[in-house]
């Protein structure tokens, strides 16, 4: 199965597949969540995810930030938070992986010096 994860209370994704067509965000992107801006929900690519992704998740912003922690600790990654909610998803235990193989895919390194130090400290 294939499933998609993304900020808490921006979940255009997961109601869009829910709805069948795309659901647009009407909130304001908020500046805290720039941890995770590389998946602003303005960038929902529906149409084109709709036939591939089964299930959608969130992380919340702590999550996210415990994640890229985590990768920087255990994994020796450097993971932009937009590129770590898949795992703040798994990690916050949203995902079933008992008797299953799991490949959760961590991307980029585009985040602010400051904000990247508070999330590994």
């Amino acid at each position: 199965m294939l499933m998609s994860a993304e900020p808490e209370a921006f979940d255009d994704h997961a109601r869009s597949l829910r709805g069948g067509k795309r659901e647009a965000t009407q909130l304001q992107w908020p500046h805290h969540l720039r941890r995770a801006d590389g998946v602003d929900p303005r960038r929902n690519h529906f149409r084109h995810q709709q036939p591939a992704a089964h299930q959608s998740l969130t992380a919340s912003d702590a999550e996210v930030g415990t994640a890229v922690g985590f990768a920087f600790r255990e994994l020796k990654l450097v993971v932009e938070p937009g590129g770590a909610v898949g795992l703040a998803a798994l990690l916050a235990g949203r995902i079933d992986i008992s008797g299953k193989n799991v490949v959760i895919v961590l991307s980029g390194g585009n985040v602010d010096e400051d904000l990247y130090a508070k999330l590994i400290a």
